[in-house]
């Protein structure tokens, strides 16, 4: 793949790190220039210490002939502007980082792939291990959903309570799906007969952010 990764910043520098390990072309774009010889001198790559923000920078960097592009500044009107050159030279595979979640739909709009200010979600995923120590992997979708693993106790009212019976006994509301459990060793896709046991790791999705009285159910 030949990949252009605009912004060597903390980001940056891990998406080049992945790409140079597994051998892909990688161009690097970075306009400050101590970012730019820290690059070269760590991978053999080509570094262009230029803003990227400008069709002629991107042709520099053989973007008319790239398989993907990523750009990850802390700016996104920058990062819009080059989505929007890369664009116009016909990059097939355009992706970003979204620093303001308002702008989101419109960086879309352009046609990017794109991911939320990675800062506001590691600070959710933080708070959330913090407030609850029982709950792993936590990932917020786009739009407030929710994505977890919870180890199911004792104590929990849905032990020895099929799916149906609890989402008709309102345990599991509305918005919330237990899409996978782990048992022994074993990954079951749940079905409305499924039976939760003490023990199960489950996997749940819920529509928005996970109420507490949810969270309170699995882990007792």
């Amino acid at each position: 793949m030949y990949l252009i990764v605009v912004g060597a910043g903390g980001i940056g520098n891990a998406i080049i790190d992945i790409a140079v390990r597994d051998r892909h072309n990688v161009v690097v774009i970075e306009r400050d220039p101590k970012k730019a010889e820290t690059i070269t001198r760590r991978y053999d790559t080509l570094v262009i210490n230029a803003d990227a923000a400008s069709a002629e920078v991107l042709r520099e960097a053989g973007a008319e002939h790239a398989d993907a592009l990523i750009t990850t500044t802390h700016d996104d009107a920058t990062n819009l502007m080059v989505i929007a050159a890369a664009g116009d030279l016909g990059v097939p595979t355009i992706v970003s980082v979204v620093n303001n979640r308002e702008h989101t739909e419109l960086f879309r709009r352009l046609g990017a792939h794109v991911m939320e200010n990675p800062d506001v979600i590691v600070a959710e995923y933080l708070y959330h291990a913090a407030r609850h120590p029982r709950i792993r992997d936590l990932v917020t979708l786009p739009g407030g959903a929710q994505v977890f693993r919870t180890t199911v106790t004792e104590k929990s009212p849905l032990v020895g309570t099929s799916l149906r019976e609890a989402g008709q006994e309102n345990l599991v509301p509305d918005g919330t799906l237990i899409a996978a459990i782990e048992r022994n060793g074993e990954l079951i896709i749940p079905s409305g007969s499924t039976v939760i046991q003490a023990g199960d790791i489950v996997t749940v999705f819920t529509k928005s952010h996970a109420p507490e009285s949810l969270i309170e159910r699995l882990t007792g």
